[in-house]
């Protein structure tokens, strides 16, 4: 068993340093102070072919694994954090629908602008009464010969205020009690702005990747921009889930190794009572063990990546590290700004930000209470909860 990384592994992240060292501290909080967008930093990622890393040759991607895009996204996170990783996320992991359920002449028309940056797409799942339990969703899409109407609300979409394309998951059919998980379809289409508004939702941290509340009103979808076959919708979204999970770990993973490495550096310098505050075992041993919980987590994620990379069960390890990554992130952010003392109130020292921004994560894309049921489900042979 080799816990290395391949060569070709190492050659992507050396490259990927190198296209993103020009995007310094400053740059990331002056994003988030004006709650402005990095285009810059997602146009450099898009002509460096970055947004395919996952995606087929024959559309424009590199054909790589979950595996090298989670690499990826956990040193884009401990760069830049969660605005960085937020930024390019749902190129990522959005189009994995549509490479395994869309049919050739739609890979062919959205797959390569989405790639290459020219295309912006949000994802549209949660609603405001329907929260993880997506089959009682209420945005309904009503088919009227070669086109769907689609009406509804969604909420805590992202990137909705810069995105000129839509996926959205909506009910094509009355729910089944028996098969409640049947008639939900999947779309990719146009965002319509005259049909729909998308209201944003001030929050606590990542102010420079808008979130959403979406008001969906008539808005017209050619059929052809139905995904897989009407009713299977909720099917090909179970089929993303996992990957989705891994790459919220990976950066969250990034995110406190930032924390992690910025305490460090405060507690090698800061001097109090003629001595470095990382001389003290209270300072040394909550970082130790903020190390060493990430080696664990490292191999977590990457084991999970590379089940789904070869098709096998990966969910409980999916879930795990997802978990564990919100768990610990969360203790190793707050005990970056306990390490700096007041200063780590300061923006200045960037860990408040961070501790701010790993909040996400902890929330979502699925509840941390959730995901432990699931295990307890799936790991340990216990009575569903849920």
């Amino acid at each position: 068993m080799n816990f290395s990384l391949t060569d070709e592994q190492n050659d992507l992240l050396n490259s990927l340093s190198n296209t993103i060292k020009i995007y310094d501290d400053n740059y990331w909080l002056d994003c988030d102070n004006a709650s402005r967008y990095p285009i810059e930093f997602v146009d450099t990622m898009a002509k460096g072919g970055w947004l395919g890393i996952a995606m087929p040759t024959n559309y424009g991607g590199s054909n790589l694994g979950v595996t090298e895009a989670s690499l990826m996204m956990m040193s884009i996170a401990e760069k830049g954090g969660m605005t960085a990783a937020s930024s390019i996320h749902m190129n990522i992991f959005g189009p994995s629908s549509i490479v395994k359920f869309a049919s050739k002449s739609q890979k062919t028309n959205w797959l390569p602008s989405i790639i290459n940056g020219q295309t912006k797409m949000c994802f549209a799942v949660t609603e405001p009464d329907t929260g993880l339990d997506t089959t009682r969703l209420k945005t309904k899409a009503v088919k009227n010969k070669d086109h769907y109407i689609i009406n509804g609300r969604k909420i805590w979409t992202s990137t909705a205020q810069i995105t000129n394309r839509i996926m959205i998951i909506a009910r094509t059919s009355e729910r089944n009690k028996k098969m409640p998980t049947e008639g939900l379809s999947l779309f990719y289409t146009d965002f319509n702005r005259e049909n729909i508004e998308a209201r944003i939702i001030s929050k606590m941290g990542r102010a420079a990747v808008d979130t959403n509340e979406l008001f969906i009103d008539n808005l017209k979808v050619p059929a052809g921009d139905l995904i897989g076959e009407e009713g299977k919708g909720f099917s090909y979204l179970i089929h993303s889930l996992n990957p989705e999970r891994i790459l919220v770990a990976a950066e969250a993973y990034g995110i406190a190794k930032n924390a992690l490495e910025r305490a460090v550096k405060y507690a090698n310098e800061r001097i109090v009572f003629d001595r470095k505050i990382g001389q003290n075992q209270s300072i040394q041993h909550p970082l130790a063990e903020s190390w060493a919980k990430l080696e664990a987590l490292k191999l977590l994620i990457l084991k999970a990546a590379n089940l789904y990379d070869n098709n096998l069960p990966c969910g409980v390890e999916s879930n795990a590290a997802k978990y564990l990554a919100a768990e610990y992130g969360m203790e190793i952010c707050k005990q970056a700004i306990a390490t700096h003392g007041g200063m780590g109130y300061a923006k200045e020292y960037h860990v408040e930000r961070l501790f701010r921004e790993m909040m996400i994560p902890y929330l979502a894309p699925v509840s941390q209470q959730l995901v432990l049921s699931y295990i307890a489900e799936k790991a340990l042979g216990l009575p569903k909860s849920y």
